[in-house]
């Protein structure tokens, strides 16, 4: 029987296939303006391992699992908000079939604050990361799962060409070996299942300890306490990402000093 993540890459697998853009034409539309923002050094340098995590703020209007989430959010607003709150990166679905997302979100929401953005989607082809560095993301994600070896080494190389950092996403070992043999130097370790779409709580600290020390290290999904934070904090990630707990908050900006800890911020 088909999962959430079998359907959701078999449709972006055929929408990349009906692509008939050139890559020369999107080479070309990919040429930035603007310097990237540095993603990946923002999270490494934002906090010591063991003591403070960085955050990267979500902007996500709903989830194939939880339906609505926050589907009438204005990104604008919702980046000042969570930059004001002291979020250090965004993270902005442009999905649009599954998670209402779009890339006027992003470019909406990265125009509005100083903050680096990643492009949460599902990358399976060379289209996908030239269209990501011509709306202006500074990173983009990729799921190992979702791709073949070969695919993921061309991918990371492919991003460093074009100046973006690459979040690279795992749930077990094989995985994350597969990402570091890959040449990954930022992994996410994505605690919900993509494929049931539920959440190990124990996943991100179990493999915590494989991924190197020079490799920046990001925890992702089902991280709704301060008690949570302080579980991945403790286990060394540099980085966490919060999606669902902040867009269903009713002050996002007060969540954010919650969830790491800080004194609100006035």
């Amino acid at each position: 029987m088909p999962t959430y993540l079998d359907d959701i890459i078999a449709y972006h697998r055929q929408r990349a296939a009906l692509d008939s853009r050139s890559l020369s034409e999107l080479h070309s539309f990919a040429e930035r303006s603007d310097p990237p923002r540095g993603f990946a050094n923002v999270l490494a340098n934002s906090g010591r391992r063991g003591e403070s995590v960085a955050l990267i703020a979500e902007i996500k209007r709903r989830s194939p699992s939880r339906g609505p989430l926050a589907v009438d959010l204005e990104p604008i607003a919702l980046a000042q908000a969570y930059e004001r709150g002291g979020a250090n990166c965004l993270s902005v679905l442009t999905d649009k079939p599954h998670f209402a997302g779009s890339a006027e979100d992003l470019q909406q929401a990265r125009a509005a604050v100083a903050l680096p953005v990643l492009r949460k989607d599902f990358t399976v082809a060379e289209c996908d990361l030239f269209d990501a560095a011509a709306m202006g993301a500074d990173a983009i994600l990729l799921i190992v799962a979702a791709l073949s070896k070969d695919e993921l080494r061309k991918f990371i190389a492919l991003a460093r060409e074009l100046m973006l950092d690459a979040l690279v996403e795992v749930h077990d070992q094989k995985e994350l070996d597969q990402a570091l043999g890959a040449g990954a130097s930022v992994i996410g370790v994505n605690q919900r299942d993509l494929n049931t779409f539920t959440v190990d709580p124990k996943r991100a600290v179990e493999l915590a300890s494989s991924i190197p020390e020079s490799v920046v290290r990001v925890a992702e999904s089902g991280i709704t306490s301060r008690a949570d934070v302080e579980r991945l904090c403790e286990a060394g990630f540099d980085a966490i990402l919060v999606g669902e707990a902040l867009v269903t908050a009713s002050d996002p900006e007060e969540r954010i000093p919650e969830l790491l800890g800080l004194p609100p911020r006035n």
